[in-house]
């Protein structure tokens, strides 16, 4: 009778473990929630409401177009216009990737506020919106590196203070309407990784905003889209 009852108590064990790991693997990945842009640009963007349609586009494309997205950038203040702050733009988090990996938790992981480097954005986890790989220090021999994401923003998301005047000191590529080799803006670095600064949101200014000047400091024009729902 013991050993009758030990066997169907194991049995039963085995049972439940079964359902437990088939209902694991049938659980549903997370909802889309991050991405870079598979497109690339120059630092004309249309403004604002231009990357946040670039970026509802992609995402639609990837089946993910029921959620509100926005790009992460900032803007620059005026006289006449208050900045905006790529942080107070995408919502709260949390935030998943195409392969339903979480890159942050929540805004205050994001961005470090109370432990830096609390994200998980990095060469392997900051995709394109279909998945891809985005090409960073360590690219395959003969393709460009694209490291550099457009974000016009401070390593806590928020809008630089404006210059003397509506032009000087800019680095949101004229709010991101410009593509002029004599603007600029900053930039962070998606795979972490460079000579000085490795922020993936603030890392360094380009040295203009055309296709051209973009490139020839490791960009093209990409930048981060975030689900703001």
């Amino acid at each position: 009778m013991t050993h009758r009852f030990l066997t169907l108590v194991a049995v039963s064990a085995m049972a439940l473990s079964s359902t437990a790991v088939f209902a694991q693997a049938q659980a549903p990945q997370p909802p889309l929630g991050f991405f870079v842009t598979s497109t690339t640009h120059s630092g004309n963007l249309g403004g604002l409401a231009g990357a946040d349609a670039e970026c509802q586009r992609l995402a639609t494309a990837a089946d993910a177009g029921g959620r509100t997205w926005r790009a992460y950038l900032s803007t620059q203040g005026s006289q006449a216009m208050p900045a905006t702050n790529a942080r107070d733009r995408i919502g709260e988090g949390p935030w998943y990737n195409a392969n339903g990996v979480m890159v942050a938790g929540s805004l205050a992981d994001l961005h470090g506020d109370v432990q830096r480097d609390t994200n998980l954005i990095n060469v392997n986890t900051a995709l394109t919106e279909s998945g891809e790989l985005v090409n960073g220090f360590g690219r395959p021999e003969g393709t460009p590196q694209q490291h550099d994401m457009l974000t016009g923003s401070d390593s806590h998301g928020r809008a630089f203070p404006p210059g003397m005047s509506n032009q000087a000191d800019d680095r949101t590529c004229n709010n991101w309407t410009s593509d002029s080799p004599d603007a600029h803006a900053m930039i962070g670095h998606h795979d972490r990784m460079s000579g000085w600064n490795t922020s993936w949101n603030s890392s360094h200014s380009t040295a203009g905003c055309s296709v051209e000047a973009l490139g020839s400091t490791g960009g093209a024009g990409r930048f981060y889209c975030f689900a703001a729902d």
